[in-house]
């Protein structure tokens, strides 16, 4: 079947290029580790005046991939320099920039494509700086590369167990752990030092934590102020009139 010419403006906007190609996530497992990612990073992001983080949308790296329609996108990325706002798609010569870190997620139909065609792709034509890769339900199976001289080097995992990304200033590593009530080793974002990025769950239970201290700081105010007071009239002192 011969593909149809896309009748677009060159060179094409996010808005004039197709964002979507019907395809869902492979699984549920999949769908949760994209999200854990991306919604773990949303409060770092938050502390920086740039930067975005995309999922399972489109990445345009040049114009003969958007005449051979050859439509592609990283499962997450990261790119960091760049002003904060909504996108369709990643759309490199828009941008001026392309990701600074890409994650994709194994499968079972998609294993070999993206430790072979896609880790050739994001090295030798994206030139993405930091690769990474993960398997839902293999973590055993997991990896990261570094840009270094035109060609990606292994990353070595460090003593706390952990994949750095100096793209980032951060870390990747696995967590045993319930996310959205599934049990899994998940891949997770973590501190240079190990802390976890935390979730919308963990922020509302450590906001909760904090509530419930000034409750209690409150509650011990009250009664050494009761105390006080006590012992003034004891001592025959109104503290009414203090």
């Amino acid at each position: 079947m011969v593909s149809q010419p896309l009748d677009i403006p060159l060179p094409p906007t996010q808005d004039d290029l197709p964002c979507d190609d019907g395809v869902p996530m492979a699984t549920q497992r999949h769908k949760l580790q994209l999200d854990l990612l991306l919604e773990t990073l949303q409060p770092w992001l938050a502390q920086r005046h740039d930067g975005y983080a995309g999922g399972n949308m489109f990445l345009y790296y040049s114009m003969a991939q958007v005449r051979n329609q050859d439509y592609m996108g990283p499962d997450v990325f990261v790119v960091v320099d760049v002003p904060k706002k909504e996108r369709k798609s990643w759309v490199v010569w828009e941008e001026e920039k392309g990701p600074d870190v890409v994650i994709e997620l194994l499968s079972a139909s998609t294993a070999r494509y993206d430790k072979m065609g896609k880790k050739r792709l994001y090295e030798q034509q994206v030139r993405v700086p930091e690769y990474f890769w993960f398997d839902p339900f293999n973590p055993e199976d997991w990896a990261g590369f570094r840009l270094v001289g035109g060609r990606y080097e292994p990353l070595g995992v460090n003593d706390a167990g952990f994949l750095p990304s100096e793209s980032l200033g951060l870390s990747l590593g696995r967590w045993s752990g319930q996310y959205q009530g599934v049990e899994a080793v998940w891949l997770r974002w973590a501190t240079p030092s190990g802390v976890w990025l935390p979730t919308k769950d963990d922020l509302l239970t450590q906001e909760r934590r904090r509530a419930e201290q000034e409750r209690q700081r409150a509650q011990q105010e009250h009664q050494r102020a009761e105390h006080l007071a006590e012992r003034l009239r004891a001592m025959g002192v109104d503290p009414d009139e203090l």
